[in-house]
């Protein structure tokens, strides 16, 4: 019985250092492995992405299960602060280290390797599809889009798709999401006037007004869940002024606030809120504040039907995932595979 062994395929694949948004070879690796259980393999670029459209069986098949999942991490931060070097896809003790190795290149590695078994033990009546984007971590504009628009042109579609984003709190397969948050960053200015710091009457300070209005918006819940989603969250993600001087008050300073909503809010519901907020700091504080906004994609559920029931049915540290787990991976997503193309 084949068994194609997704803790090696994770582990070479975490060895690519793949920072969005370079590939560094991990496309190349996924193609290989995939061309070797039959999947003809297309490259979908974009920009500076890399993208990989697999695709076993037929053509517009009616019965097409298709997996998405990106290969690009986010920064590792400072080296010196890694027990293992971040790109080394080290096991130890049961667990497989390094940057990516829960987000998400062993769910990759899992549904790959689910993939190629599923195909090659079990043929199905269908088609199975791998979506692969480099460009999830980053701005998002190249990678599933440029898929998407790839395959419209291309005649390409899926009948269903799982998103294998590592969304489980304690228990590999206990929670199955169906559909999506949304994400917006919003980017915020505040300008005072400069001044000395022996002389502080004689400038308008936007620290202090900065840093009020994101604790206020920080600390500020913004619902408590809805039916498909846990309760939406709002993470400060910078705070800079670019000042080098410690007897100099800015005269600028900026911020950025990054909103993960659930579908009791839109973009312009989160917005609104802001703006409010800003505009009252304003008026408290003689700051002027500017912002920009960048809405990655609003939050939707997917309506009830057989894709919600399939999971249902399969359900039940962030640098580290269990080398265990990672072969679980594989096995449950052999059985969404079968689930999907039997209910398809």
């Amino acid at each position: 019985m084949t068994k194609h062994d997704p803790v090696d395929l994770t582990a070479r694949l975490i060895r690519c250092p793949s920072v969005t948004p370079k590939d560094a070879g991990a496309l190349d690796i996924l193609t290989k492995f995939l061309e070797g259980a039959g999947f003809t393999c297309t490259r979908a670029d974009r920009g500076e992405v890399s993208n990989l459209y697999a695709r076993w069986g037929e053509k517009g098949h009616a019965k097409t299960f298709g997996f998405n999942g990106h290969t690009d991490v986010v920064p590792t931060g400072p080296e010196s602060d890694w027990s293992v070097p971040p790109f080394s896809g080290e096991i130890r003790d049961g667990q497989i280290w390094g940057r990516g190795a829960a987000d998400m290149k062993s769910g990759v590695a899992a549904f790959a390797a689910a993939a190629a078994d599923f195909v090659t033990e079990t043929p199905p009546d269908g088609a199975v599809v791998l979506a692969i984007t480099g460009d999830e971590e980053g701005d998002a504009i190249d990678g599933t889009t440029a898929l998407l628009d790839w395959m419209d042109a291309e005649g390409e579609a899926m009948t269903a798709c799982l998103v294998g984003e590592p969304t489980c709190p304690e228990v590999m397969g206990e929670m199955m999401k169906i559909g999506r948050r949304g994400s917006m960053t919003v980017f915020l200015t505040a300008r005072g006037i400069q001044g000395h710091s022996a002389y502080p009457h004689r400038a308008r300070n936007p620290v202090p007004a900065m840093a009020r209005l994101v604790d206020r918006l920080a600390s500020t819940p913004l619902d408590e869940g809805t039916d498909h989603f846990d309760p939406s969250t709002l993470a400060v993600t910078t705070f800079d002024t670019g000042n080098p001087a410690n007897n100099v008050i800015p005269g600028e300073c900026q911020a950025t606030v990054n909103i993960r909503f659930n579908d009791a809010h839109s973009s312009s519901s989160i917005l609104a809120w802001i703006d409010g907020e800003v505009a009252k700091i304003g008026d408290e504080t003689g700051v002027e504040f500017e912002r920009t906004v960048k809405v990655s994609g609003e939050s939707f559920p997917h309506p009830s039907g057989p894709s919600f029931e399939l999971g249902r049915g399969c359900g039940r540290g962030r640098n580290r995932c269990s080398a265990g787990r990672v072969d679980l991976g594989r096995n449950l997503g052999r059985a969404v595979f079968e689930r999907s193309l039997s209910r398809c």
